[in-house]
């Protein structure tokens, strides 16, 4: 039972990782310190797609899966298995890479402009 939640506790902390990723930027926003953490955990996700950086909670619901007496995960990992052909075709995977890097680009450049925005004197419009 504990290998189990386990392993079901790495597949949703690596699934909210994909969300803040694709998403975390826009936050910051509002909260311009937490630009800083995203741009960290992007780039980390940058190391692990061009790189191919191995992700620990991987391993971790990996481990967990096969000591609880189910299938892990498949070599190719998270992405491969809960992802590609389930939420987008298998073709279309660069695709969904480009688009989370369109997303995290507008979130940054915005996340810029509005601190630009915010650091403008008042009386210069």
């Amino acid at each position: 039972m504990v290998y189990r939640v386990i392993g079901e506790g790495a597949m949703v902390l690596h699934l909210v990782f994909l969300a803040y990723v694709a998403l975390g930027g826009f936050p910051a926003w509002r909260w311009p310190r937490l630009f800083w953490p995203h741009l960290a955990i992007a780039l980390y996700g940058l190391g692990i797609t061009v790189i191919g950086w191995q992700c620990p909670l991987t391993h971790v619901e990996d481990w967990g899966r096969r000591n609880a007496g189910q299938a892990g995960l498949p070599p190719e990992g998270f992405i491969a298995h809960y992802l590609t052909g389930v939420i987008y075709p298998a073709e279309h995977l660069l695709t969904a890479q480009l688009l989370v890097a369109l997303s995290v680009a507008v979130s940054w450049v915005g996340a810029l402009y509005l601190h630009r925005q915010r650091k403008r004197p008042e009386n210069a419009a």
